[in-house]
């Protein structure tokens, strides 16, 4: 595994700065580069980098909604009112974490499985030791490190397409984990010397790769790589509604199966949160 978290000196040339902001330290965002390793993927395909916004997924949201569905990789330095799954909120400080929100048509009928998906991808591109906790948490060591948040648009046009907004947040930097229901990890933990642009350069081609393999086949050519890097498998696990069980892996489709003692159940991302029972 890489354990380098610099940018090459040829995506060095070609990275994008923005200004500092109050004093804060000058980013490099590689955007050519992400680019050029993307574009022969999307046709059309842009980068743009913020200073600061409220959300990348809002703002990709209300253009989907105003009829812009072009491919685009939208990062903030930093959020003002980043979000996370169920409402929650996240967090991002400049330098300190990694928000970005991809957006990209996607024709499929059946999205099941897809935040799990872009967690194997995210995982697969970082750290082996990064293990993914059902349905859009990346972990190390119990921890939660990052989360992904997936909104959707209709096209216009009708059909199958639609667009998808895949927003990932990802602590770079150790911050304060009082408040939080998972205590937090920081990517710096494993790769110290990360910065933003290097990680993103590093994870944004293999992400569009695997979003275009799920719409070719479902979250099925995923499930292995998940199921290895499985956090909640053979764990005692407290569903939202109070149940408790073993987690059991997942299905064909993504859902996590849960060992009670009325049976085994299948558990979908729109029915419950999950977390390892003390």
């Amino acid at each position: 595994m890489n354990t380098s978290c610099s940018l090459t000196d040829a995506a060095s040339r070609q990275a994008s700065g923005a200004a500092s902001v109050g004093g804060q330290p000058h980013l490099i965002w590689p955007a050519e580069a992400i680019w050029q390793s993307v574009s022969p993927l999307l046709p059309g395909f842009t980068v743009e980098v913020l200073p600061e916004i409220a959300s990348t997924n809002s703002e990709l949201m209300r253009r989907a909604r105003a009829g812009r569905m072009e491919p685009v990789l939208l990062v903030a330095e930093q959020q003002s009112a980043g979000r996370g799954r169920l409402g929650r909120g996240w967090d991002s400080n400049r330098g300190d974490s990694l928000t970005f929100s991809l957006g990209l048509p996607l024709a499929r009928a059946d999205w099941s499985g897809l935040s799990l998906a872009v967690g194997v991808s995210l995982a697969e591109s970082l750290d082996p030791r990064i293990r993914l906790k059902w349905p859009n948490d990346l972990w190390l060591d119990d921890r939660k490190l990052a989360g992904i948040l997936i909104e959707t648009a209709m096209s216009s046009a009708g059909g199958q397409e639609r667009y998808a907004v895949i927003g990932v947040g990802i602590n770079l930097a150790e911050r304060a984990g009082t408040g939080f229901a998972t205590a937090p990890a920081w990517l710096r933990e494993v790769l110290p010397d990360c910065q933003p642009g290097a990680v993103l350069l590093r994870v944004a081609g293999p992400l569009v790769q695997a979003i275009q393999a799920f719409e070719r086949a479902g979250f099925a050519a995923f499930k292995a790589r998940f199921d290895a890097r499985d956090a909640l498998r053979d764990r005692a696990v407290v569903l939202s509604d109070g149940t408790v069980g073993l987690g059991r892996g997942t299905t064909a489709l993504g859902a996590l199966r849960v060992q009670t003692a009325g049976g085994v159940t299948d558990v979908t991302s729109s029915e419950v949160s999950v977390r390892p029972s003390a």
